[in-house]
């Protein structure tokens, strides 16, 4: 199975962006390399109703409670299981624009207390064990104020499931900075993840500097024998 990296970060961080540049430095190293982004808006019913979600037709993101919510994106993941399995099977690396810690960040920001860490448990055991997910090999998290952040969203081209210039969660600035807080205690608390810090003196840096250090972080931390078929991860 190969090593699956996922790429995560507040909305407007720039995970799409690094999750292609990682997988063609990968590529380019000889890798056999494959990108998947969750929701997979098109591509799965659940994608679809996730698009409707973010769209406002279900109600405002404070009407929908996050276990709901927290279903919509991992239903959406099994749905995909199969494609998902069989890049683990015919790659090298597998790289993910977003995966279950994004549901965690996301849903985990709209409680507080035993309430918040009792929905991240459900959500890992519906990911995890019920819908029997891969866990991540490696988790890079891509970290930027909120303020940076929205600004990248206010430059984003259209985007397939919606004609807002942003949609429910971009345009919340105190929700992203809540999601921002859940994914440090994440970074923080667990041994696979990485922080990368986006911004150096206020500014964000080049997106080519980013993908530089990405690239020597996770090489760093994954080395893989294909011939044998074996992943080894290191410790940060």
């Amino acid at each position: 199975m190969a090593p699956l990296i996922v790429i995560e970060g507040i909305d407007g961080s720039g995970k799409g962006t690094q999750a292609k540049q990682l997988t063609e430095r990968l590529t380019a190293a000889g890798h056999r390399t494959q990108l998947l982004s969750f929701p997979r808006y098109r591509e799965t019913l659940f994608g679809h109703a996730i698009g409707d979600f973010l769209n406002g037709h279900f109600g405002q993101l404070h009407e929908v409670h996050p276990f709901l919510a927290s279903v919509l994106y991992a239903a959406d993941r099994f749905e995909s299981k199969s494609v998902l399995a069989d890049a683990l099977q015919q790659s090298d690396f597998v790289i993910c624009d977003r995966y279950v810690p994004s549901n965690l960040a996301h849903q985990g920001a709209k409680l507080d207390g035993p309430a918040r860490d009792e929905l991240l448990r459900t959500i890992e055991r519906i990911e995890f064990d019920v819908f029997a997910l891969p866990r991540p090999s490696l988790i890079v998290l891509l970290d930027v104020p909120v303020e940076i952040a929205q600004r990248n969203i206010a430059a984003k081209q259209a985007r397939s499931y919606t004609d807002k210039a942003a949609d429910l969660q971009e345009a919340d600035a105190v929700y992203l900075q809540k999601v921002r807080d859940v994914y440090l205690q994440l970074a923080a608390s667990e041994p696979n993840w990485i922080r990368i810090d986006s911004v150096r003196a206020a500014e964000q840096r080049s997106v080519s500097d980013i993908a530089a250090d990405i690239f020597a972080r996770v090489t760093s931390n994954v080395t893989r024998s294909v011939s044998e078929g074996v992943s080894t991860f290191l410790p940060r």
